[in-house]
């Protein structure tokens, strides 16, 4: 496939930033979305110019790095998958494709695609983390978790921190996300020591990062790749409103 792709450079974080075009030819519909923007690289590199600046890792659909903006979709057009999982097929010869980074005043931008995700690392610093006597391991099976908790604690669980959720919210909210790493924990045995504070610290870590409020739109729910339902975050809501009861007050105060 020939393709014609508006590439968003931006030199650096105080950089005005603008959409440049460049022509790719030869792309087969089965690489991945990223193996395309390396073959761009490679061919910019041999010119004499800057590569393309994109996060990446595992390129397997786990770890979270490839946040892209593709055609205003995060992740690109194909639902449930990142942009590293995303397959050239998805799209035909002579195709024009706008790649932006995420947009969301909590993620600044570093360097093209590249935006600062560390406002999430606050977050689970806050309270994603239950507390672990010393000694030995416990017995498998030793805690009974009912199957309807574990199974909604794994849904959870799957989450990959990759900010699609805050970069499709038109609020620029990181809820999903941080329901998500709450939610995991409350349902558990394990989690509950923390459970009211542990919701309380994280949604407060959330609004001073410089995250959106929620207002249930749902465009988080429709760009997760991993599938993270909208129910985690009215789980959020409950265990907030629980720790608020408890306090017998704002919750923080």
């Amino acid at each position: 496939m020939n393709l014609t792709l508006r590439i968003w450079r931006q030199s650096g974080p105080t950089d005005k930033g603008r959409m440049v075009t460049y022509q790719v030819d030869d792309v087969s519909p089965d690489m991945s979305f990223l193996e395309m923007l390396d073959v761009l690289n490679e061919r910019l590199i041999l010119s004499g110019e800057e590569p393309v600046a994109f996060d990446h890792d595992c390129r397997e659909g786990i770890c979270g790095m490839c946040g892209l903006m593709i055609n205003g979709d995060a992740h690109g057009p194909q639902r449930g998958t990142t942009a590293c999982q995303l397959h050239m097929r998805q799209f035909s010869d002579g195709d024009t494709i706008d790649i932006e980074p995420w947009r969301a005043r909590a993620f600044p931008v570093i360097k093209d695609l590249v935006v600062n995700r560390s406002a999430f690392d606050k977050i689970i610093a806050a309270g994603g983390y239950i507390t672990a006597p010393t000694g030995s391991a416990p017995e498998a099976h030793s805690v009974p978790v009912a199957k309807a908790d574990a199974d909604a604690a794994f849904s959870s669980a799957a989450c990959i921190g990759c900010g699609a959720c805050v970069a499709a919210c038109p609020n620029g909210s990181g809820m999903l996300f941080t329901a998500a790493k709450v939610t995991q924990l409350s349902l558990l045995p394990q989690g509950q020591p923390e459970r009211y504070t542990r919701v309380v610290g994280m949604v407060d870590a959330h609004d001073e990062a410089g995250f959106g409020g929620c207002t249930n739109t749902g465009e988080c729910t429709a760009v997760c790749p991993k599938g993270i339902p909208l129910n985690t975050i009215g789980r959020l809501n409950r265990d907030y409103l629980a720790a608020t009861a408890k306090r017998g007050g704002t919750p923080g105060s």
